[in-house]
């Protein structure tokens, strides 16, 4: 991809880490932020590594740009801008881990739903402000966050302006664990360490089995019956036969 000016994109072997880099907005999601996490996405599809999402400078990301909401219209609204980018990073083929350090307001909430865990700093705070400025939440969180945190509580957030500080996230389970702010990427990488340690296929069939809508036991069975064929199953447990035998 070409240099990108709103991001800072590390690449490894197994992960790429994305640091979301406008601290002169908070990290506000604009149109540039945009296109280069397609960019990302796409390297991502081409070649299936786990991601890490985090941001700079003590903010996740407080929002989309408002300058830029200003101007957008129907049809903006009909092409999804944000949506679509947010579904596309929660359809990669492996798991994504938002490191939440700050605020994640409006856009940048979203953004951190979409990913499949998320890591907290004592200081994150969540929360979708969009009534308060005549639109909606229209990223993924009118039904993210119900499926994250129930009914209930989606609504106090959409339709109240609740926000939820650390504890209450990780309370409800919107976050897997609250982290000191300088041992956040740390811990979140350790986590990342863990995944990278499985069956690429098992994490890849695991995630699109656990996203698919409604769950069918057939699902689970024709999942299953890919990775029982596969070699790196016979691998993974004759080493871990050939460990209990001694």
């Amino acid at each position: 991809m070409a240099q990108p000016t709103t991001l800072r994109v590390e690449e490894l072997d197994d992960r790429v880490v994305v640091t979301l880099h406008r601290p002169e907005a908070r990290n506000a999601i604009n149109a540039a932020m945009i296109r280069e996490l397609h960019e990302v996405c796409a390297g991502l599809e081409d070649n299936p590594r786990l991601l890490l999402l985090t941001g700079a400078e003590g903010t996740f990301a407080a929002g989309a740009d408002i300058a830029e909401l200003r101007e957008r219209g129907r049809d903006q609204a009909l092409q999804g801008i944000n949506s679509r980018l947010f579904d596309r990073i929660a359809r990669l083929p492996l798991p994504t881990v938002a490191a939440v350090d700050g605020y994640a307001l409006g856009g940048g909430a979203e953004l951190a739903y979409a990913c499949d865990l998320r890591l907290a700093s004592p200081g994150a705070v969540f929360g979708n402000p969009e009534p308060g400025l005549g639109i909606l939440a229209a990223a993924g969180a009118t039904w993210r966050l119900r499926e994250l945190v129930g009914a209930s509580v989606a609504k106090q957030i959409l339709l109240a302006g609740r926000r939820l500080d650390a504890d209450d996230a990780y309370r409800l389970g919107l976050v897997a664990e609250i982290v000191p702010g300088d041992e956040l990427l740390k811990r979140a990488h350790s986590l990342l360490d863990r995944m990278s340690r499985n069956g690429t296929l098992a994490l890849k069939l695991t995630k699109l089995v656990a996203d698919a809508p409604g769950g069918h036991p057939v699902t689970d069975d024709l999942a299953q019956a890919i990775l029982f064929e596969s070699e790196d199953k016979r691998t993974r447990m004759d080493a871990f036969l050939a460990g209990e035998r001694r």
